[in-house]
């Protein structure tokens, strides 16, 4: 282990992640959006060991303030990774992505850890796009949500014997994505994913390819095909008992013609418009038939993805 600690005393980084949404109806564990909405953290190493987490918006005082902390443990593993010393750390957490609503909060701590260890660690070790969906995939699990979170805009991540690796796609100006979030109900991923069947069939299988393959045209070049595009018979039905109002309402506003889709594992809502009137239409329809409290933001894809910026150790006062 090189000791770096030491040196690094007094540095600090900011770095911004921006929310994610996963699958996009038929492009399971595959396809990433990247969204204009973001997590802020700041952190100093310190010569006082440990770390101290600061917690603002989302998650203050429900998040650990720890080493436990995911984003520590984040910054923990990409030293790791390239044999170097952890300093003390001193964060500050400044978070609006929405905990356990299928927006890739997750991903956003590992890549604002992964982010901020290499903003600490500039002009010492230097990490590449690859080196840095390694290392946040590996925690991850899967690269369908921290792919967007590092490089912003469509992502295709995809899984290789010598690691993940991703492709990143500009979105048609037209597409226009709302996300409808519950303020009452949350959904764990991995209970999302228990409710996966071990195999599909054949034919569902062959109908999610399409569906995939023509998700990317719509998307990129054909946004008045999303509705067709965004059908899926591998994942939202099977996970549809765990949120029966996210089917309700994704049911009611595919049938007005609009392209909705679970959000990530959920129980948030994606709605894609082909253009911005279809998000104040799916707005109003969503005030006037859900039971239960939902907050629609209308937002923006996020085409640059996560940045750092190192502060040098003698401008820190």
């Amino acid at each position: 282990m090189t000791s770096t600690a030491g040196p690094l005393v007094g540095r600090t980084v900011t770095v911004k992640v921006p929310a994610t949404t996963a699958n996009l109806g038929p492009g399971f564990d595959t396809l990433g959006l990247a969204l204009s909405v973001y997590d802020e953290l700041e952190v100093t190493a310190s010569a006082e060991p440990g770390a101290r987490v600061r917690v603002e918006g989302v998650g203050a005082g429900e998040v650990p303030t720890d080493e436990s902390n995911l984003v520590v443990r984040s910054i923990a593993h990409a030293f790791a990774s390239v044999g170097h010393e952890l300093p003390g750390l001193d964060l500050v957490a400044r978070n609006a992505i929405p905990h356990g609503r299928g927006m890739g909060s997750s991903g956003a701590a590992i890549v604002s850890g992964i982010m901020a260890a290499k903003g600490l660690l500039e002009g010492v070790v230097e990490f590449d796009s690859q080196q840095l969906l390694a290392l946040a995939t590996e925690l991850e699990g899967h690269p369908d949500n921290v792919a967007p979170a590092l490089f912003g805009g469509l992502t295709i991540a995809w899984m290789t014997p010598q690691g993940p690796r991703h492709k990143k796609l500009i979105v048609h100006r037209g597409v226009s994505p709302l996300v409808a979030v519950p303020n009452e109900t949350t959904m764990s991923t991995a209970l999302a994913r228990s409710l996966q069947p071990v195999s599909v069939p054949h034919e569902d299988a062959i109908f999610n390819v399409s569906r995939s393959a023509l998700l990317i045209a719509a998307l990129i070049q054909s946004p008045e095909l999303l509705l067709e595009a965004t059908e899926d018979k591998l994942h939202q039905s099977y996970r549809a008992s765990a949120m029966p109002e996210t089917d309700a309402l994704i049911r009611m506003l595919r049938a007005e013609g609009l392209a909705a889709v679970v959000s990530g594992a959920g129980p948030s809502i994606l709605v894609l418009g082909s253009d911005p009137a279809q998000r104040l239409l799916a707005t109003d329809l969503i005030e006037k038939n859900a039971t239960t409290t939902w907050d629609c933001l209308v937002l923006a894809v996020d085409f640059r993805g996560a940045t750092v910026v190192s502060h040098p150790i003698e401008a820190v006062a």
